[in-house]
């Protein structure tokens, strides 16, 4: 007789349309980006055949490099949003439904305990991806609307100088990331790269369009494509989530005092990063412009 395998339940409500929670469920890339149960953890390797028979693969890895393993399976299953079941490595079956409620989708992950752990652990395990996928799809391509102030000691043709000139927008640049600079012209109309280091050391950054600029008054930028390892994109989910966010700059100048106002759109997943950096940006543009 078969030894009957307890079954264990991970839920939630996701605010967004069925097509949507499908799509990042299903896409490698996205795979990457939610498939963790901790901040310590990461995805770096994602491959997905979405069909009966097909195989699908997770690399699950520690940041610090100590620890990881494969995550994978045989699909049994496949009915496009709707619902999913698959084989594990270890004969251990799943099953995973989406159903729809308009604007929200109900993700539920039914799966067959392992032996080494604790029902109680795999639960919240499993739960904690799915929580960390619910975010990564209720904030995927939705863009907030930031805005930062500093008054500066200086006349606004000094505070816009020392913002776009090379060696002083470096030194601004920096609170991003350290190696941040720009390849380009801050003419209207014209192209430019905002770039840094990533953490393997390849460029990445922004590419972006000078919408806009009217010296010692007012700069626009348009973000349409990112640099990855060096190179340019303009698709891909990466570039979907950052397509016409804008970037402005308001210099009004009083009394020989200059307040420079940024207002950006901004991808959400970003917003706790920008509320840190931003302030320390300008702080240092100010101390620029005074000396």
């Amino acid at each position: 007789m078969s030894e009957i395998k307890t079954k264990i339940t991970a839920e939630a409500t996701v605010n967004a349309p069925v097509e949507k929670v499908w799509k990042i469920w299903t896409t490698p890339a996205h795979i990457m980006k939610w498939n963790n149960a901790s901040p310590d953890w990461h995805t770096p390797i994602a491959e997905n055949d979405l069909k009966v028979g097909g195989k699908f693969l997770s690399r699950m890895e520690a940041k610090d490099g100590s620890f990881g393993f494969d995550f994978w399976g045989i699909y049994d299953e496949v009915k496009t949003s709707e619902r999913i079941t698959y084989t594990l490595g270890d004969d251990r079956k799943v099953e995973i439904t989406f159903k729809s409620h308009g604007n929200t989708t109900t993700v539920t992950e039914t799966f067959e305990a392992e032996n080494q752990n604790s029902v109680e652990m795999q639960q919240a395990g499993w739960q904690a991806i799915l929580n960390n996928f619910k975010k990564h799809a209720e904030s995927y391509g939705v863009l907030v609307f930031v805005k930062y102030d500093i008054t500066i000691n200086a006349t606004a043709e000094k505070t816009y100088n020392t913002m776009i000139n090379k060696g002083t927008y470096e030194a601004w640049a920096a609170a991003f990331s350290p190696g941040s600079h720009f390849l380009g012209s801050w003419e209207k109309g014209t192209k430019i790269l905002f770039l840094g280091p990533g953490e393997n050391g390849e460029m990445g950054g922004m590419v972006s369009r000078i919408k806009d600029n009217i010296p010692n008054k007012y700069v626009s930028i348009e973000h349409y494509g990112i640099v990855e390892n060096g190179k340019e994109r303009t698709t891909g989910i990466d570039v979907e989530a950052w397509a016409g966010c804008n970037e402005n700059y308001a210099f009004e100048e009083k009394d020989g005092k200059t307040l420079l106002a940024v207002t950006l759109d901004i991808n959400a997943d970003y917003k706790d990063y920008f509320n840190d950096t931003w302030p320390k940006a300008l702080s240092k543009l100010k101390e620029l412009s005074e000396s």
